[in-house]
C-alpha cells in the first residue's frame, strides 16, 4: 500500500562547505559510520556523499516523521549498486522505502517512496 513520496536535490558545493567547515562534526551527525566506511574510497567524494544527503533528506519527506533522525536512516547499496535504504534505531518499522540516487558534477538528486511494510515482512 502506497503511504507518501519526497524528492531533495542538494548542491554538491554545499556538502563540500559543510565538510571543509565542520569536518566529522557534519560526517558524524548526518551520516552512519558505515555510510562513511563506503564513502571513504569513492573518487566523487562529495557527489557520493551529496546524493546520501539528497536521499536522507528525500526519506524524511516521505515519511513525514519528525522522530526520524539523520543516524536513524542509513542509504547503501545492495549487491548489483542499487540504493537501498534501511531504517535503524527502532524507527520505521511499518514502512519500506524505495530510493533512487543520480548526480552531476554540481548537484545531485533523490527520490523516496514510502509503502507499507506487508505483513509477512
Amino acid at each position: 500500500m502506497f503511504i507518501s513520496t519526497g524528492v531533495d536535490i542538494t548542491e554538491v558545493r554545499r556538502i563540500r562547505q559543510a565538510v571543509e567547515r565542520w569536518g566529522d562534526d557534519f560526517l558524524r551527525r548526518v551520516f552512519t559510520e558505515e555510510e562513511l566506511k563506503n564513502a571513504e574510497n569513492r573518487t566523487s567524494l562529495y557527489q557520493h556523499l551529496a546524493g546520501r544527503f539528497a536521499a536522507k533528506e528525500a526519506v524524511f519527506k516521505a515519511a513525514g516523521d519528525s522522530g526520524i533522525s539523520w543516524q536513524d536512516i542509513q542509504i547503501s547499496n545492495d549487491r548489483q549498486g542499487k540504493p537501498i535504504c534501511v531504517f535503524r534505531n527502532g524507527k520505521g518499522k511499518n514502512m519500506d522505502v524505495c530510493i533512487s540516487i543520480s548526480h552531476v558534477k554540481t548537484y545531485a538528486v533523490a527520490s523516496a517512496v514510502i509503502t507499507k511494510k506487508s505483513p509477512n515482512s
